[in-house]
């Protein structure tokens, strides 16, 4: 039998790697759902589904790496991460799902969420106040109006793989669904700011870069808390807490 070794574990969900065979355990049916159906409709490179037996979804490894980590220098080329802004764009350009996304969240909603942690950051000492009151500043940008596509809702930079400059396979579906385009990009390039001209150029479309900046800033502050309670190290260097650092 092949080492069963963990990926990633919290109380919402882990996923476990065997081999070849990823194996995603979630309570929340609705998020395996949305991932199949997404993956099916997705006009992008996408792990093939071998089973499913809720709560748990397998699908096989997509060939190639990562393009990066948060925290650490990406190795991959600018021409992999330009073809990744490309795959984004065709995404983006794609009918749009039938359901609502992570990063489709109404903007009344996402600014009452976002106060609420800027409040708890500071009223517990996580991130000095001046630097939080930055941040939140800076993540206003994202509060506009904007044409809804279809997106992943979590492009982190661990979810893109690529083989040499081409990319192989997009993974982790379950946030997919209608929603603001520079979300994606911002989440993909999320610690990586030098890698995001390559995006661009790839992504082939004009970018409001302060759209861009305030996502940084508003997922970071959004995340340090999540991350703090689930055993994760957002004060690592290269990640959350030195986003929000990089506005200042």
């Amino acid at each position: 039998m092949d080492e069963v070794e963990v990926v990633v574990a919290h109380s919402e969900r882990a996923t476990l790697r065997v081999g070849d065979v990823f194996l995603k355990v979630d309570a929340d049916r609705a998020r395996i759902d949305v991932e199949v159906e997404a993956m099916a409709l997705a006009p992008v490179p996408t792990p093939e589904v071998l089973w499913r037996e809720p709560p748990v979804l397998a699908i096989a490894a997509v060939p190639g790496t990562a393009l990066g980590r948060l925290g650490e220098p990406s190795t991959a080329s600018p021409a992999a991460w330009a073809t990744a802004g490309a795959a984004i764009r065709k995404l983006h350009d794609a009918p749009l799902p039938p359901w609502p996304g992570r990063a489709g969240r109404s903007l009344d909603a996402l600014a009452a969420e976002l106060d609420g942690e800027c409040e708890w950051l500071v009223a517990n000492g996580v991130l000095p106040a001046g630097l939080v009151t930055r941040n939140r500043q800076v993540a206003e940008a994202t509060f506009r109006p904007w044409t809804a596509m279809f997106t992943h809702g979590d492009l982190q930079v661990t979810h893109v793989f690529a083989d040499g400059d081409e990319i192989t396979g997009i993974i982790d579906w379950s946030e997919a669904g209608q929603g603001d385009a520079l979300y994606d990009l911002a989440t993909l390039t999320l610690g990586h700011e030098e890698r995001l001209g390559d995006v661009i150029a790839g992504y082939g479309a004009d970018v409001d870069l302060d759209v861009i900046h305030g996502w940084w800033s508003l997922r970071s502050l959004l995340g340090v808390r999540w991350l703090v309670e689930h055993g994760f190290d957002p004060f690592a260097p290269g990640c959350e807490v030195d986003v929000l650092r990089s506005r200042m």
